[in-house]
C-alpha cells in the first residue's frame, strides 16, 4: 500500500510549497525517492530494502526514500529540544516523549536513537514541516509550533501503525488552512471531558479548529456573568471552557465560539420575552429577535463582549442564518414593523434583508474591536439589497435549499473567502430530521473535496484559493437520538476521511478498505 498522497487528484492547479529549509515543491506527484542502490561497492553496510512511505491519517505527502533501518523508540532514548527553542517547543517534547515513552531533555546533544525537534528560520508555511529519518534518528524540524508538532502526529501514527519510522526524507503541508469541527453543545449537553477527548483526537488528525455552537432556542451552555439569567441549568463553567481552550492551543486547536443571532436566539429570549419577534398577527416566531428594538442589540453586544476573553483565538461565528421573517414569501408584509425600521434607518428602498444585513455587520463590528474575525452562514447574506454585508466577512457554506438560494459561485465570484461545510457530506444532525443522513466517512473518502461545497458537483478549480478548508459540523437537533459515546463512534471515520480529503485534496492512492484497517491500526 502506498500513502494516500502519491496519485495526483481532480484539481489541476499549479501549486508552490515552499518547505522548511527553503526547497520548493512545484506541484505534480510527490517525489518517493530513488529505488537504485548507491552504496559504494566498498560498504559494509547492511543490504537494507528501499523504505516505504509511511501509512498514517492523513498520508505524507511527500516521502523521499533511501536505505536504512528506519527508527523505533527504545528505552532510553530522547527527545531533545535544545535551550532555545525550548520556550516554544517543551509542550510538544514533553507530549510527545511520554507518548512513546521516552526521556525529554532540554540542551541535550541528539544521539543515537533521539527525537530532535527544532524551529528553523525561512518563510516556509509554520504548518509544513520536515521530518527526517536517518542514522536511527529522527530529527522534526519546522519553521513555527504548529508545524513541529503535526511532525510529531505522523512520527506518533507510523510507530503505532508498523513499530518503526521508515528510512528516509518526509516534507508535508496542509492543502487548507482551515480544518475543523462544529459541534452544537446548546441542543445537547457535552461534558467538558468528552470535549476534551475530541480535542485531542481532533489533535491526532491535523484538525485545527474547534467551533463551539453553545446558544440556541432550547439552552444557553456556558456560564454568563453579564447575564446569568440566560444561562441553562446544566452548562459549563467558565473555569472548565478555560481549561478547553488552554488544552486545545497547547495542541494548535482553535476553538471558535457562536452566539448565533438574530435567529435561534430562543434561549436568551426566554428570559426576556419582550425582545421576541411577532409578525402582524400578533404571532412570535420561534428564535427570531426583534431587531428593531435598540434593547436586542444591547443584550447580544453584551455576550459577544463577555466571552471575547474566554475564547482568544482569531475567529468568532455570528451565525446570522435562519431568521424567520427572512423565510417567509413576503417579509416585508409579514413584518410590518421591521420593514418600518429598515426604511427610517437605511431609506425608501431598503427591505427587511436590509436590516437583517445592517444587524450583522454591526454585530461583526463589535467582535472586530474585540481583535476577532467574523464569519457568518451562507443563508446570513443576500443577494441585491440597499446594505452589503462586509467584505471581510469569512462565508461558512452549509445548504442551498433555503428560501432564495445562492451557489457557492455566487459568493466565489464576489470575492468572498469561503469555508465548507456541504450539508449532504459533513452534517451529522441528530435523529436524522428533514431529510438529513447520518453522513459515512466512504463517501466523503470517495466522492467530496474542498470545491464539492453544495451537493456533490465541484465548483471550478479557479476558486480553489478562496476555499479555506471544510469543517465536519454535528447538530443536535433531536438530542436524545444518540448519546455521546454513540456520536463519537459516529463521527469517527468521518472525522478522519475528512482529515485526508482536506489536507491533501488529490484523490487517495490507498482504497476505501485500506483506509478503513489503517484506521483500526493507528486510532
Amino acid at each position: 500500500m502506498l500513502a494516500a498522497g502519491l496519485t495526483a487528484g481532480a484539481a489541476a492547479v499549479l501549486t508552490v510549497t515552499l518547505w522548511p529549509g527553503g526547497s520548493a515543491d512545484r506541484g505534480g506527484s510527490p517525489s518517493v525517492g530513488d529505488t537504485t542502490d548507491d552504496r559504494s561497492p566498498a560498504s559494509s553496510a547492511p543490504a537494507f530494502p528501499v523504505s516505504k512511505p509511511p501509512l498514517t491519517i492523513p498520508a505524507v505527502r511527500e516521502h523521499k526514500a533511501a536505505r536504512g533501518p528506519g527508527w523505533h523508540p527504545d528505552r532510553g532514548a530522547q527527545v531533545v529540544v535544545s535551550e532555545e527553542a525550548a520556550g516554544k517547543l517543551a509542550d510538544e517534547g514533553r507530549l510527545l516523549a511520554d507518548e512513546l515513552g521516552l526521556e525529554y531533555a532540554e540542551g541535550a546533544d541528539p544521539g543515537k536513537g533521539d527525537v530532535e525537534l527544532a524551529l528553523v528560520a525561512g518563510d516556509a508555511n509554520p504548518e509544513a514541516y520536515t521530518l527526517s529519518v536517518s542514522d536511527e534518528r529522527v530529527r522534526i524540524s519546522a519553521t513555527g509550533e504548529p508545524g513541529v508538532f503535526y511532525g510529531t502526529r505522523t512520527l506518533k501514527q507510523t510507530v503505532r501503525q508498523g513499530g518503526t519510522a521508515p528510512e528516509g526524507v518526509i516534507r508535508d503541508a496542509p492543502a487548507k488552512p482551515q480544518r475543523g469541527f462544529m459541534l452544537d453543545i446548546a441542543r445537547k449537553h457535552f461534558t467538558a471531558g468528552w470535549i476534551e477527548d475530541r480535542i485531542r483526537e481532533l489533535a491526532d488528525l491535523k484538525y485545527n479548529q474547534l467551533g463551539l455552537h453553545f446558544s440556541d432556542d432550547q439552552a444557553f451552555r456556558i456560564e454568563s456573568s453579564s447575564h446569568p439569567e440566560v444561562v441553562s441549568a446544566v452548562h459549563l463553567k467558565k473555569s472548565e471552557v478555560k481549561r478547553l481552550v488552554a488544552l486545545a492551543r497547547s495542541l494548535h486547536i482553535e476553538v471558535i465560539p457562536e452566539i448565533d443571532s438574530p435567529g435561534h436566539l430562543g434561549a436568551v429570549m426566554a428570559a426576556h420575552p419582550q425582545l421576541q419577534l411577532r409578525n402582524a398577527q400578533g404571532v412570535p416566531s420561534r428564535g427570531a429577535i426583534d431587531v428593531s428594538k435598540p434593547e436586542s442589540a444591547k443584550i447580544v453586544d453584551d455576550l459577544l463582549r463577555e466571552y471575547a476573553d474566554l475564547f482568544p483565538g482569531t475567529y468568532w461565528h455570528l451565525g446570522a442564518d435562519e431568521y424567520r421573517p427572512l423565510t417567509t414569501a413576503d417579509p416585508e408584509a409579514s413584518y410590518p414593523q421591521l420593514a418600518a425600521a429598515a426604511r427610517k434607518k437605511y431609506g425608501p428602498d431598503a427591505k427587511v434583508q436590509d436590516l437583517a444585513t445592517g444587524w450583522l455587520n454591526d454585530r461583526a463590528k463589535v467582535i472586530r474591536a474585540e481583535g476577532r474575525k467574523p464569519k457568518a452562514w451562507n443563508d446570513g447574506l443576500f443577494r441585491g439589497g440597499v446594505v452589503q454585508a462586509d467584505k471581510d466577512l469569512e462565508v461558512e457554506y452549509w445548504t442551498g435549499k433555503e428560501l432564495r438560494a445562492r451557489e457557492p459561485v455566487e459568493y466565489l465570484k464576489a470575492g468572498r473567502k469561503l469555508v465548507n461545510l456541504n450539508d449532504e457530506y459533513l452534517y451529522y444532525v441528530l435523529g436524522e430530521p428533514n431529510d438529513f443522513t447520518y453522513p459515512t466517512g466512504e463517501r466523503i473518502y470517495k466522492e467530496w473535496n474542498p470545491r464539492v461545497i453544495r451537493g456533490s458537483r465541484p465548483v471550478p478549480a479557479a476558486y480553489d484559493k478562496q476555499i479555506l478548508g471544510a469543517r465536519f459540523a454535528v447538530w443536535c437537533d433531536f438530542s436524545s437520538a444518540q448519546n455521546p459515546e454513540q456520536v463519537a463512534a459516529g463521527i469517527r471515520l468521518p472525522l478522519r476521511a475528512l482529515a485526508q480529503r482536506v489536507w491533501d485534496a488529490r484523490q487517495p492512492a490507498l482504497s476505501w478498505d485500506q483506509f478503513r484497517a489503517l484506521a483500526e491500526q493507528v486510532g
